[in-house]
């Protein structure tokens, strides 16, 4: 096996800013679930229920989609 071969093996399959950006995600969809936790409208059916907080769930995904596809 050659000396590349061997790097390629060793070497972590994402970089420092995909990790980064995964955070971010992560950190999106967790502030997501908990905005929708904060409403105080009768079964969360309020602006932070069913408007921000499933906003920023799915832009938390997102990001991590582009996390994880990013070179």
């Amino acid at each position: 096996m050659s000396n590349l071969d061997q790097k390629n093996k060793a070497a972590l399959p994402f970089g420092k800013q995909n990790y980064t950006l995964m955070l971010v995600g992560i950190g999106l969809i967790l502030t997501g679930f908990f905005t929708m936790t904060l409403d105080k409208e009768a079964f969360g059916f309020g602006f932070l229920g069913l408007t921000l907080g499933p906003i920023l769930v799915m832009s938390g995904f997102v990001v991590e989609f582009f996390a994880i596809l990013k070179k």
